[in-house]
């Protein structure tokens, strides 16, 4: 519903909300939520947005807003890399600055990283309502950062709005009342099956993508057969005998197949790479003409990849998301996946690092790629679902 721009609210008469946003993947969720805001809730609310600096080089950060359509940050607090523990309480103590400054109705956090729970903690600690967007994911694991990230943000939420049925059935699970009346708090939480984020920016941004992105001719590739590759969950980089295997399998594979892997290469992955590889994997992978390293990608360019390649072998979630909506298959470099509806319409096949294994979906999806892309992630319009939720509980609070 588009609202009247006749009788225009000042900034001071509409709800604040304030984004607190750090890694890659928050960038792309949180423009569709701005986008939605701009047209349509912009007489009912105010986006302050606070950039936690978690990625911090400018490959994976600035470009972002600029493609992304992303009002530029008010706020960013430089938090930069560190241990786990030093990162999520650095970004605590710098948000929680800007939020008594701020003092906004509402905070919206987005995924599973420690930006992610750094801003629910902070939030909720200073009793302001918590949006956690993605919400419900569960991989079952929780020796993986994101795990804990995803189950504690849960936790301390407001409102959760959850991409998938099995999210939703997770939270069900975990206690969640889903039939749950406002007035709504901390402690009697909304849950919601609304649809991805991600799957809106998809259908909204890949035919400008086409248009704009020339990596397909800067890698020459164009009208040629390519695998796209991404790893940086740290299981995998930080672990020798993991990335040695998996740059290993990569280089075999690409001069056998003689089919081109073009890997965007992550910061911490580069780093590991060079640090961890032994002397003859690296070299092979420096000299393998079959694999072309890139700096990280702008989000352009990589829908572009994953809508013209044959395959997607990654470690990342959003990536085997986004392998589905172009409807190409996903090798999954992990032990698990959180997407379980994924595995089970098998758009994607969990290989961790086996090799026997990843050369037999390999094979298998070469062949006979998957083509079933039932709308798992809704329809498009997940992000306007979400702000008539918010905005509803907003005009409320105000009316009080």
């Amino acid at each position: 519903m588009l609202l009247s721009t006749g009788s225009s609210k000042t900034d001071m008469q509409k709800s604040k909300i304030a984004t607190i946003i750090g890694a890659r993947p928050q960038f792309i969720k949180a423009a569709a939520i701005s986008r939605a805001i701009r047209n349509h809730f912009q007489d009912k609310i105010r986006e302050v947005i606070v950039h936690t600096g978690q990625h911090y080089d400018e490959n994976m950060s600035d470009v972002f807003f600029r493609e992304l359509e992303l009002p530029s940050p008010d706020y960013n607090l430089e938090a930069g890399s560190g241990s786990h523990a030093w990162q999520t309480g650095e970004i605590m103590r710098k948000a929680e600055e800007v939020l008594l400054k701020e003092n906004p109705q509402l905070v919206i956090v987005y995924g599973d990283t420690n930006t992610t729970m750094a801003g629910a903690l902070a939030a909720s600690k200073l009793n302001i309502p918590v949006a956690h967007i993605e919400a419900g994911l569960r991989s079952g694991n929780k020796t993986m950062p994101e795990e804990i990230n995803r189950v504690v943000c849960d936790h301390v939420s407001t409102f959760l709005f959850s991409p998938t049925k099995s999210g939703f059935d997770n939270l069900v699970n975990e206690g969640f009342n889903p039939n749950s009346k406002p007035p709504f708090h901390v402690n009697n939480p909304a849950i919601f099956h609304c649809g991805d984020v991600m799957f809106d920016n998809a259908l909204y941004f890949l035919q400008k993508a086409e248009k704009e992105s020339g990596i397909l001719k800067k890698l020459d590739l164009e009208g040629k057969e390519f695998v796209l590759c991404t790893i940086h969950r740290q299981n995998n980089t930080d672990n020798s005998l993991r990335i040695n295997t998996i740059m290993s399998i990569l280089n075999e594979l690409s001069k056998e197949k003689k089919i081109d892997f073009v890997f965007p290469v992550h910061p911490r992955t580069s780093k590991m790479i060079n640090s961890l590889l032994e002397k003859k994997i690296l070299n092979d992978l420096k000299d393998n003409q079959h694999i072309k390293l890139t700096s990280p990608l702008s989000y352009f360019d990589m829908l572009l990849l994953e809508n013209h390649c044959r395959m997607v072998m990654t470690d990342s979630g959003g990536v085997q998301k986004e392998a589905f909506f172009f409807e190409k298959p996903c090798l999954v470099l992990r032990p698990e996946s959180e997407w379980k509806e994924l595995i089970e319409q098998d758009a994607a096949s969990i290989t961790d690092i086996d090799e026997k294994n990843i050369r037999k979906e390999f094979d298998r999806y070469y062949q006979n790629p998957s083509k079933n892309s039932p709308p798992i992630f809704g329809d498009g319009h997940a992000a306007e679902f979400i702000l008539r939720e918010l905005a509803n509980f907003l005009e409320g609070g105000l009316q009080e």
